[in-house]
């Protein structure tokens, strides 16, 4: 990661509108009756709703998603005691984060109080606007004091991130070390260098784990804490022991592990060198480790190692935590946030390690694929799937120990919601796999020794969408696989190999029965079944397989053409033709055609409209069509608005039923209000259009490229439609997810196909 110089964090935070959050409203206001509902006089009657009932406060108000970061600037990160406005940049910085990760709006709220009294007082005064409470940034003990006081005190969540996100994030990362070196929690002795709020609350949350009290030895600025020493709080007295003992180098000998929450440099090698084997090393003082990456590692080969930092592995990091643990404590309307809680965070995040990593969050940290072990304990910041792991289990561990005021019944529908907050839910994409999983299909794969096709497979079959089948070099594809820790069981034909000579014969002489009258002789086709492409699509149509997917080292057009020759069209006129699913804000579009039809004629626009509104049938939706040019309803006479009136023509002449029209701008296809006031008489009426035909392939192309690419839109495609097998074909360097969603498009097209010739 570059280095964040000092210029550069100043112009962040200072250019454009100063600070990072801003307040923005979620109701119209544009017109005097939208003002009359927000305020005088229409909000009298949620105010007396609320008079009535104080939780209807959840319904009515922001409070349901209302966090206050509260601080009074007295432990700023690694600055200390620098005031209430300095440390207003940082809470701002909050803020942020439990929005952007967690959708969780936030107001920052700085109070230039030390008193300890006085603080609580002011914040249980302002607690009634809020659905929760993040404490921040105030120094040891007090922070421990203000915490218990406000928790027993208030009935929504107060929770002081500065100790317990650190307990949580670090308790997963030791239960996994603990996993991989197989030592047992209640035997492991652990060292914690720092006797703060963060170390207090994890030798607390350590000891819930199962770490036995008399194995955990705290330090503080002055040493060991024994109970020799008369200088101790009563909250480092708690892990006070009866010890001999005064240094760092001396409680490390024989440890299991170290916890710093301390100081830089204050572990030296040799001292690492005198723990236990396979140590864990949980180095975590900010921005220099107790001990570093590099040193622990040329120390100790073994040592298992953490710290707070973003440019090594493990990374320590609380955003792991609050956002999530607050989503699913305000989404149960929770009253606090008890242990409960956060150990079901703490296994929640220790499970999601487990799993295979998205795609997505390898590209975001440059690494070809992470893989649970040494080097990652713990999920990445990054990792979608924490806010539909840990806020569900944050929110049943609420329900189940009575502290949540309403109940989740549909955890699915729950999970939806959590996604669609974050963007990351797609109702067509969720139904395709869906659909795809109810009949799974055998689809073979082209161009296996790549890694993103294994990693797509991998997907595939964890999520039981088809049945894979590879083609390529099967030892170059399963050392591929183990050198990246991808588990393929899966059968591997190696279409060049000597097994397979039988089957190329057989597979040339069908080719060759096909291709006779073109030209083609036999010896030609016995040498084209060596290319993948052609070796796949006659799987199919020998119905060895369901469905091949080719496409992602290959020119598009070099693998449609054997598609063509072996498997031919569905329709008389022998048409096929490119359709992308585009997946915006407003819902799924089909942009036709994309990828096939140069300049077509009339009747082609017509039959790429037939296949496309067959296609979009597939996904149990009604194709409302239009078809686009930069003219409307013969404004302009010219060749092109000319062909797309034709085609027009000939859809609401043959087949009447179609909800189709045109020829018509973007504009007017997308905004029905305006094409009702123009266009009162068109097909279209008042409804929403979902389908597009374009009029030449130069435009198709540059439009869906353009949402991709400025509308930030998700596509799908291209997807081949008139072709008389399900056979699709990618564009190269297609993403994981891409080969994924096009994996189930072909099984679709394999569970619809009824091999029957289609009259257009």
């Amino acid at each position: 990661m570059p280095k964040v110089t000092r210029e550069e964090a100043l112009h962040y935070h200072s250019c454009g509108r100063p600070g990072k959050i801003e307040v923005i409203p979620t109701k119209p206001y544009n017109t005097q009756y939208d003002l009359s509902l927000a305020y005088t006089p229409g909000v009298a009657e949620p105010c007396l709703e609320i008079q009535k009932n104080p939780d209807d406060a959840y319904i009515y108000t922001s409070k349901c998603n209302l966090v206050a970061v509260i601080s009074n600037g007295t432990a700023v990160l690694g600055l200390g005691d620098i005031g209430t406005l300095a440390g207003k940049p940082v809470m701002e910085g909050k803020g942020l984060l439990f929005k952007v990760f967690a959708d969780v709006d936030v107001f920052d709220i700085e109070v230039n109080e030390k008193d300890v009294e006085k603080l609580i007082a002011t914040i249980r005064a302002i607690s009634p606007t809020f659905g929760g409470i993040n404490l921040e940034d105030i120094k040891a003990p007090e922070c421990f004091e203000v915490e218990e006081r406000l928790k027993k005190e208030l009935d929504i969540p107060v929770f002081h991130d500065d100790q317990h996100g650190t307990a949580i994030i670090s308790a997963a990362g030791l239960l996994n070390s603990l996993e991989i070196t197989g030592k047992k929690i209640e035997n492991i002795r652990v060292v914690i260098n720092g006797a703060g709020a963060s170390a207090i609350s994890c030798a607390r949350l350590y000891k819930k784990l199962g770490v036995r009290p008399e194995n955990i030895t705290m330090l503080d600025s002055k040493g060991v804490c024994s109970t020799s020493r008369t200088d101790l709080n009563k909250y480092k007295l708690e892990f006070a022991r009866d010890l001999n003992i005064s240094t760092l180098a001396e409680a490390l000998k024989g440890a299991d592990m170290f916890l710093g929450l301390s100081t830089g440099n204050v572990m030296t090698k040799d001292m690492l060198r005198s723990m236990a084997s396979d140590p864990v090393v949980f180095a975590m003082a900010n921005p220099t480790p107790e001990i570093s990456y590099e040193d622990a590692v040329d120390a100790r080969k073994d040592v298992i190692i953490a710290t707070g930092r973003s440019d090594y592995p493990n990374q320590i990091n609380n955003v792991l935590g609050f956002p999530f643990i607050f989503r699913g404590a305000l989404d149960v309307r929770a009253k606090t946030i008890n242990e409960e809680m956060k150990l079901a965070a703490v296994y929640a995040l220790a499970g999601l390690a487990k799993e295979a990593v998205p795609e997505q969050v390898n590209t975001a940290y440059k690494v070809s694929n992470l893989q649970f072990g040494r080097e990652y304990l713990i999920p990445k910041p990054l990792d979608p799937r924490l806010i539909t792991r840990v806020a569900p289990a944050v929110a049943r561990a609420a329900m189940e120990t009575g502290v949540a005021r309403t109940a989740i019944t549909d955890w699915k529908a729950y999970e939806i919601e959590l996604m669609k907050r974050m963007g990351l839910y797609d109702k067509l994409v969720d139904d395709i796999r869906n659909r795809a999983r109810q009949t799974a299909k055998t689809i073979v794969f082209a161009d296996a020794n790549n890694l993103k096709v294994l990693k797509a497979v991998q997907n595939v079959i964890n999520e039981g969408i088809a049945n894979p089948v590879l083609l390529g070099n099967e030892k170059e594809i399963r050392e591929l696989a183990l050198s990246h820790h991808i588990e393929l069981e899966v059968p591997v034909i190696d279409i060049h190999s000597a097994v397979e000579e039988d089957r190329r014969k057989r597979y040339a002489q069908i080719l060759f029965e096909k291709r006779q009258r073109k030209g083609m002789t036999y010896e030609e086709a016995l040498e084209k079944v060596h290319d993948p492409n052609y070796f796949g699509v006659i799987m199919v149509e020998s119905g060895e397989a369901d469905g091949f997917l080719a496409g992602f080292s290959s020119r598009y057009a070099n693998t449609i053409r054997p598609a063509l020759q072996v498997a031919g069209t569905n329709n008389s006129l022998n048409h096929i033709a490119g359709m992308y699913i585009v997946l915006t804000k407003r819902g799924p579009f089909f942009f036709a055609d994309t990828t096939v039809n140069i300049n077509p004629t009339a009747r082609m626009l017509a039959d790429t409209t037939l296949l496309t509104a067959n296609e979009v049938k597939k996904f149990d939706m009604v194709p409302r069509i239009a078809m686009l040019s930069y003219s409307n309803f013969g404004s302009n006479r010219h060749e092109s608005p000319d062909t797309v009136r034709e085609a027009v023509a000939i859809l609401h002449r043959d087949y009447p039923e179609l909800i189709v029209d045109g020829e018509m701008q973007a504009n007017y296809a997308f905004n029905k209000k305006l094409r009702q006031e123009k266009f009162p008489f068109s097909k279209l009426g008042d409804m929403d259009v979902n389908t597009v035909i374009f009029p030449d392939l130069n435009s198709g192309n540059i439009a869906y490229k353009m949402m991709q690419e400025l509308g930030g839109a998700e596509v799908i495609g291209p997807i081949l439609t008139g072709l008389n097998r399900p056979i699709q074909v990618m564009q190269m360097a297609s993403s994981v997810r891409e080969i994924v969603n096009m994996a189930a498009i072909t099984v679709i097209d394999a569970q619809t196909c009824t091999r029957e010739i289609i009259r257009l």
